[in-house]
C-alpha cells in the first residue's frame, strides 16, 4: 500500500516542526490567555466546581491538529497506480549451428559433449525472450532442425531432441556455417548472429568454410565460433557393438582446427571461444549473451489518485468545531 503513495510535495511537511513551537508557546502564555481578577479572599464566594477551564486547552489542540492536517494537504498525498509496458526495439535473429558428429559423444565433458552442449544451450534460450532462434545441425552435411522461431518452447523441444546418428559421418563446418547463413540472410533484424559450435577439423562436405564466412560476411552476420573439447587426450568413441548398441570408448588426441575458428571469428567480427570443460562452456554462452543483448524499451503510464481533499475537509472540521466550542460551551466562563 505504502509502495504506491507519495506526496507531490513533500517540502511543505517542514512546516508540522512548527506544531511543536506552536504548542510550547501556547503553554508559555497560557495565563494571558484568559483576564484575572486579583482578590485577597474568596471566602464570601460560593465555589462551585467547573470542569470547563480545565478542558480549555483542547481548543488549540484542535486548532494545532486542523493546522496540521493543512500542511498535509499541501503537500499533496496521492497515490500512484503505474502500469508497465516494454517493447524490444532492436530484435537480434541468432542460429545456433550445432555439430553433431560421433565425436561429440567424447566424455572430456559430462556426461559428454553433446548432452553438455545441450544443457547449457537451453538455458542459453530461456534468457533470450526477446529474440528469435534457429537451429542447424550438421556432421557429414548439413540441415536446418528448426527455422528461425520466437516460439521458445520449440527452440528448446528440438535441441533436446538432437541426438548423434542423424547425418553422415564427418566434420562440415563449411555446410554448417552456410546453412546457418542461409537462414538469416533473408532476415529483417537489425543484428544477426551465428553460433558455430565444433569438436573437430573441417573433413567433409562440399562448401569451403572460408567460402561460407565470406557470405557471413557479406550479409553483416557476426559468427561466435567455439571449439568444444578438452586440451590433450580425450575418451572418443571408437566401436558400437551391433548386437547391443553399446559403444566402446578409447582414448584420443583432441584435434580442433583453432586457427579455421578463429578466421571465421574475426572476418566476420564475431569472437573464438575455446570450452574446455563444462564450466567454460557454460561460462562463454554467458559471455555471447552479454555480448548480444537485446534493447528494450519501457514505457510507463502513471495514474494518480489525490488524497489531499480528506485532509483539508478534516481541517475544516476541526476549525468548525474549534469555533462552535468556543463561542458556545466555553462562552460562558472567563
Amino acid at each position: 500500500m505504502l509502495n504506491n503513495f507519495e506526496f507531490h510535495s513533500p517540502e511543505f511537511l517542514w512546516l508540522l516542526a512548527l506544531i511543536p513551537l506552536l504548542a510550547f508557546w501556547n503553554f508559555y502564555t497560557r495565563k494571558k490567555d484568559s483576564a484575572q481578577l486579583k482578590m485577597s479572599s474568596t471566602k464570601g464566594f460560593k465555589i462551585k466546581g467547573n470542569i470547563l477551564p480545565k478542558l480549555k486547552p483542547l481548543l488549540y489542540i484542535l486548532r494545532l491538529a486542523a493546522i496540521s492536517f493543512l500542511i498535509i494537504g499541501l503537500a499533496r498525498p496521492r497515490n500512484v497506480a503505474v502500469s508497465k509496458k516494454t517493447k524490444a526495439n532492436r530484435g537480434i535473429d541468432i542460429v545456433m549451428a550445432i555439430d553433431v558428429s560421433a565425436s561429440m559423444l567424447a566424455k572430456d565433458l559430462k556426461p559428454n559433449r553433446l548432452e553438455a552442449l545441450k544443457r547449457v544451450a537451453t538455458n542459453f534460450v530461456e534468457r533470450r525472450p526477446n529474440d528469435r532462434i534457429g537451429i542447424v545441425v550438421y556432421a557429414g552435411e548439413s540441415f536446418t532442425q528448426t527455422p528461425i522461431t520466437s516460439d521458445k518452447s520449440i527452440v528448446k523441444r528440438t535441441i533436446s531432441d538432437i541426438k548423434w546418428g542423424q547425418l553422415d559421418g564427418g566434420t562440415a563446418i563449411g555446410m554448417g556455417l552456410g546453412s546457418a547463413v542461409n537462414r538469416l540472410k533473408e532476415s529483417k533484424a537489425k543484428s544477426k548472429v551465428i553460433i558455430l559450435l565444433t569438436d573437430g577439423v573441417n573433413n567433409a562436405g562440399f562448401v569451403d568454410p572460408k567460402t561460407a564466412t565470406e557470405l557471413a560476411k557479406g550479409n553483416n552476420i557476426k559468427v561466435y565460433t567455439i571449439g568444444i573439447g578438452t586440451n590433450g587426450m580425450a575418451p572418443f568413441p571408437w566401436a558400437k557393438d551391433p548386437r547391443t548398441g553399446q559403444i566402446s570408448f578409447r582414448n584420443q588426441k583432441v584435434e580442433i582446427d583453432e586457427a579455421l575458428l578463429k578466421h571465421i571469428a574475426s572476418e566476420t567480427e564475431g569472437k573464438y571461444f575455446r570450452a574446455t570443460n563444462n564450466s567454460k562452456l557454460k561460462a562463454i554462452y554467458d559471455e555471447i549473451d552479454k555480448l548480444e543483448k537485446t534493447k528494450i524499451e519501457e514505457f510507463k503510464y502513471y495514474n494518480y489518485t489525490e488524497k489531499y481533499r480528506f485532509w483539508v475537509f478534516l481541517a475544516g472540521l476541526l476549525l468548525l468545531l474549534e469555533f462552535t466550542l468556543k463561542n458556545t460551551l466555553f462562552k460562558s466562563f472567563i
